[in-house]
């Protein structure tokens, strides 16, 4: 038998990309990030690309490697937090695998987006709105997509890795049972 396909979902600052990193470390998956795959293959980052292309242009960026990479097996995929705009994003990830939503308030995501300089969504006058107006446009369609939901909120990244590994374990024993 393969090893899973696990599908990070959540708004940035969420953890995705840290805990997928030790998360895939620990259950002995390849990880990736959607958005530095991205970078790594058009060879400038993501703030370029909305600025030359748009968000609508970096959208089928996203797409298309989403749907080449959600094939892969024993893969743990950090996604970017708009993965899920598109409904067609969020049949992929359904369909191919188990989707886990890290789920965090805005309180949290404005302490660990602080600094962050690099974000073309974040560049507004005030984050803290752009954050709640996201939360509000994603946030259901994170829970349509989502099989698992792990708090994010005020866990280190490492806790918060084994308590998905935990839940993702749990979730895929009882698939077997099934």
């Amino acid at each position: 038998m393969s090893l899973p396909r696990i599908f990070m979902i959540g708004p940035m600052g969420s953890g995705k990309t840290t805990v997928g990193r030790f998360l895939a470390r620990r259950m002995g998956l390849v990880f990736h990030d959607l958005d530095q795959e991205i970078e790594r293959r058009c060879g400038v980052d993501v703030r370029t690309i909305f600025d030359i292309e748009g968000e609508e242009g970096f959208r089928l960026r996203e797409h298309a490697l989403l749907n080449e990479l959600t094939l892969a097996d024993s893969l743990l995929l950090a996604t970017g937090g708009g993965s899920v705009l598109r409904a067609d994003n969020r049949a992929l990830l359904r369909d191919r695998g188990l989707v886990v939503w890290l789920k965090t308030c805005v309180d949290q995501q404005i302490r660990r987006l602080e600094k962050d300089q690099r974000r073309p969504l974040l560049q507004a006058p005030d984050r803290e709105e752009r954050l709640r107006k996201l939360a509000e446009e994603r946030d259901p369609l994170y829970a349509e997509c989502a099989h698992l939901i792990v708090d994010s909120d005020n866990v280190p990244p490492l806790q918060m890795a084994q308590r998905a590994a935990k839940r993702i374990q749990q979730h895929l024993e009882s698939e077997q049972v099934s």
